[in-house]
């Protein structure tokens, strides 16, 4: 179990881009498993109706435990509460990447649900309040959290607010307090807009100058131009290459200085270009 725990955390941390599937459409599972996102997160939340939780639990359940389902099959869940946890815990499935906490807030409840989990499950908290925003240091402290996410749609209308302004200062907060707890890069909140590729690359590009380094997705054909638009540019990997080549110590190019930082920056440029991550 510890080297599975191993490989989902890896997963968690390194992916970049993450494919939501309403819980309660279990004959869409294998399909989203297959769409060529790096995680699938099963979503017993906003996309599931409330008459509809028991129903896309059991069908989540039976889903993690090898029923309909291709045998490579495994996957996050974003959850509604304690419920949830207690049923995932019960069935113990190595199937189960982790959990999605939605509306995450408070650091207790959250390390609570941690440690619930069996140890092989990662835990995404998702940040969706101004609340969880002010906590966000505390959040991404916790052992068990894998890594910080952000969810514009539910912080908007929690700060009654529309000015850009107001959402990147939520997203350099994730982002700062990420850093701060040595957890990889937080994930940008999904693009309504799936049926233009270009705005969704955009939106990822955005995403990755803001520090992010993955996105949810809420539709398969989302996942290409996120992937596109994490990837560095043609013109920043040859500028990358050029930096990494110059001799060791401080050095110039194109007129301007180039010492450790800049090349820390071009290596983790070409990291990125060759799949190995930010």
């Amino acid at each position: 179990m510890s080297g599975r725990a191993d490989s989902f955390a890896t997963l968690v941390a390194d992916a970049s881009t993450f494919l939501f599937v309403p819980g309660d459409r279990p004959e869409r599972f294998d399909k989203a498993f297959g769409a060529g996102a790096d995680v699938v997160i099963i979503d017993l939340e906003d996309a599931v109706a409330p008459d509809n939780k028991s129903t896309a639990r059991a069908a989540t359940l039976a889903a993690l435990s090898g029923n309909g389902v291709g045998t490579d099959f495994h996957a996050l869940v974003r959850i509604n509460g304690r419920e949830d946890v207690a049923a995932l815990a019960d069935a113990a499935t190595d199937r189960l990447v982790g959990v999605v906490i939605p509306k995450a807030e408070d650091p207790a409840e959250v390390a609570a649900i941690g440690a619930a989990l069996p140890a092989h499950c990662a835990v995404v908290a998702l940040i969706e309040t101004a609340l969880g925003v002010a906590h966000a240091r505390e959040l991404a402290s916790i052992p068990r959290v894998t890594r910080l996410a952000f969810g514009a749609i539910d912080f908007a209308a929690d700060v009654d607010a529309t000015a850009t302004a107001v959402f990147d200062a939520a997203r350099a907060e994730l982002v700062i307090a990420s850093r701060a707890a040595n957890k990889p890069a937080p994930i940008e909140s999904p693009t309504t807009n799936f049926t233009d590729p270009t705005v969704v690359e955009s939106d990822a590009r955005g995403a990755r100058a803001m520090g992010f380094s993955g996105k949810l997705c809420i539709h398969p054909a989302q996942i290409a131009p996120v992937t596109a638009g994490f990837a560095p540019t043609t013109d920043e990997v040859e500028w990358a290459t050029r930096v990494v080549g110059l001799a060791g110590g401080a050095a110039q190019l194109d007129g301007a200085m180039v010492d450790k930082p800049v090349v820390d920056r071009a290596r983790r440029i070409l990291a990125r270009a060759e799949g190995r991550g930010a």
